[in-house]
This record gives structure tokens, C-alpha cells and sequence, in this order.
């Protein structure tokens, strides 16, 4: 059982658990992202076991008509065990996805080609694939895809790699904003969705969108500035990320690192304080 505190950061261990948030955030006007926790498995069993886990995932979603999506782990379906273990377990999640949008998740500096190729290889307008502004090479990679049909998530990147292939502190930032105007430019295919919690960065997408017919899409993670989430849902899709699953343990932590005053607003609030 997930202790209260971290359940500020994560649906429950089960998919029903999950699902029943997804029902919550809906109630909301907010649509879930659901992504079972789990990753670098360096064997084919787990990853099978999550790819199946997910087509059943997805089997359930339609079933309760839910306003959700799923995102998935490259290394999680098998990435690290082999390609060709990666696009089977892929394409199994795929073909079962039918109405409901697959987002691919991005990792390491390492699985950048990997993943992009996968997204590249699928023209499909219900797949997107998530790059991150703290790569030097992100600029060419939106080049790559600007004439493909899906969906670009851009965030700023949590993964810390070395400073010859990644930006550093307030360039980081610089480089989102190009992103931004890059994807805002005429002949660019795929639509965005921000990835951020910061307000100043979604008030320069709005800028950058202007006039234009576009929808601008939010994506904020669960636990963490959920009352914004909800006022941003009046005038803009947010989405929420939902993680979920036994593996909870280290992405708690890893949240606690990177919001320490949110997870004591979580403990302060279990003990009366």
C-alpha cells in the first residue's frame, strides 16, 4: 500500500487506482496521461509483462470511456534488451491502442535515436513522442519532425547529461523558448504540449501562438501544481501525468528531490500540522 504521502505523487498500485483518479481529473476538465512505473529492465520478461500490462491498460480506458492517454518507456518495453524486443512490445501496445493516444517517452542521451526512429517510423496522428529542450540537439530533431503527423511533448528535460551534449542552468530555458517559436512556425506538422509547470513559459507559448487557430496544450505532473492545473483547464487541454504500480518507490524520491517543500506540505497536512 502507497503511504499517504506519496500518494500526493502517485495513483495507487493498481490500475483500478489509477483509473478512478483518471475519472477524478475528468470530473475536472483535465485529461489523464497514465504511465506504469518501470524502466531499464535488462531482461524480456518485464518488459513483455508491462507491454501486456498496458494493452490491458488500454482495454480498460475504452471500456470506461475515460478522457486519458498512456505514455510509455522505451527502456520499459524492452529498449535495453534490444531493438527488436522494443518495436515487438511497441507494436503490441499499438495495435491494441485504437481510440486512445500512446505517447513515447524520452530517457538518456543514449536512447534519443532509438525513440525518435520509432515515432518517425510511425505516421500516425494518435502517437507522439515527448523531446527535451535541454538538448543540444533538439533544434534538429524538431527539423526531423516537422513535416510528421502526431504529437511533440516538450519539457525541459529531467535527466542530467554532460554539458557537450546538454544546456546547462538559464540556457535551458533559452532553448525551450526557441523550441516554442520553432514549432509555432508555418509548415511545422505535429502539434505541441508544453511540458512545464513554469506560468512564465505557458504565457510565452500563448504569446507565440497568437491568432492562430491552435489549441495549446498544458501537461503538469500529478502532486504537482494541481490548483493551476485546474484554472488552466478553463481556457486551455491540460493534461495530468499519472504514474502508477508497484515500482513507485524511486520515482516518489525522485519527486521529494526535485519538490522538497511539496512533499512537507504533503507530511504537514497527514499530521495535523
Amino acid at each position: 500500500m502507497i503511504p499517504p504521502v506519496a500518494s500526493k505523487f502517485v495513483a495507487g498500485e493498481s490500475p483500478e487506482e489509477a483509473l478512478d483518479h483518471v475519472s477524478s481529473l475528468n470530473d475536472d476538465g483535465i485529461e489523464g496521461m497514465l504511465n506504469l512505473l518501470g524502466e531499464h529492465y535488462g531482461s524480456r520478461e518485464p518488459a513483455d509483462d508491462d507491454a501486456e500490462a498496458y494493452v490491458d491498460l488500454l482495454d480498460r480506458i475504452q471500456e470506461r470511456n475515460l478522457d486519458a492517454s498512456i505514455s510509455v518507456k522505451p527502456t520499459q518495453l524492452g529498449l535495453d534488451v534490444s531493438s527488436e524486443v522494443f518495436e515487438d512490445n511497441l507494436g503490441r501496445v499499438l495495435d491494441a491502442s485504437e481510440d486512445v493516444f500512446v505517447w513515447m517517452d524520452m530517457e538518456g542521451p543514449e536512447t534519443v535515436d532509438a525513440t525518435l526512429e520509432a515515432f518517425l517510423d510511425r505516421p500516425r496522428d494518435d502517437v507522439g513522442v515527448c523531446l527535451q529542450a535541454n538538448m543540444r540537439r533538439t533544434m534538429e530533431d524538431f527539423d526531423r519532425v516537422s513535416d510528421h503527423p502526431g504529437r511533440i511533448r516538450l519539457v525541459k528535460g529531467a535527466y542530467s547529461p554532460p554539458s557537450d551534449v546538454a544546456y546547462t542552468g538559464r540556457e535551458v530555458e533559452h532553448a525551450y523558448r526557441n523550441l516554442v517559436d520553432r514549432a509555432f512556425d508555418d509548415g511545422f506538422r505535429p502539434s505541441l504540449a508544453l511540458g512545464t509547470h513554469d506560468l512564465d513559459v505557458i504565457e510565452y507559448a500563448e504569446e507565440a501562438v497568437g491568432e492562430r487557430d491552435e489549441e495549446l496544450e498544458v501537461q503538469m505532473l500529478m502532486g504537482i501544481r494541481e490548483p493551476l492545473q485546474r484554472e488552466l483547464a478553463d481556457s486551455h487541454d491540460v493534461t495530468q501525468y499519472v504514474p502508477y504500480g508497484g515500482r513507485w518507490k524511486s520515482y516518489f524520491y525522485r519527486r521529494i528531490r526535485e519538490n522538497p517543500s511539496g512533499a512537507l506540505l504533503a507530511a504537514r497536512s497527514l499530521l495535523g500540522r
